[in-house]
Parts: C-alpha cells; sequence; structure tokens
C-alpha cells in the first residue's frame, strides 16, 4: 500500500513538473511571437539607406534573366 501511494506522489509530482514546463513554454512562445509581430519591417529605412535592387528599371527576357538566375545562383 505504501509502495502504491510513493508512486502515485511521484506520478504528481513529474505531472505537475510537466505541465509547469509546458505553460513555462507556451507563455514563453506568445512573448516571443508578440515581440515580432510588433516589429514593422516593412517600413522605409530611416538614415541612409541606399536602394540595392534595380528590378524595375531595366527590362529582362525571361531568357535573360534565367542565364543570369544560372550565371550568378540568384
Amino acid at each position: 500500500m505504501r509502495q502504491m501511494i510513493q508512486m502515485m506522489y511521484g506520478t504528481v509530482k513529474i505531472f505537475i513538473l510537466f505541465t509547469g514546463c509546458t505553460i513555462l513554454f507556451y507563455y514563453g512562445i506568445m512573448w516571443i511571437n508578440q515581440e515580432y509581430e510588433n516589429y514593422h519591417r516593412y517600413d522605409e529605412p530611416q538614415g541612409t539607406a541606399v536602394k540595392v535592387s534595380t528590378v524595375g528599371e531595366e527590362e529582362y527576357k525571361w531568357f535573360d534573366r534565367l542565364k543570369f538566375f544560372y550565371h550568378y545562383g540568384e
């Protein structure tokens, strides 16, 4: 009888530990998600930013673009 009570006590301790770690992990993930949700990555850059892409300025044919892709790997 005593062994059964000890086994149930150990099982309850492990269950409480697992539940606590799961809740802690859940709220950690929710906190990280909320931090990145408020991050505006598509805003216009501040300061002395330089435009890197010239995709709209030159007209590429599809074959030239394919050769460019295979040559530079982009």
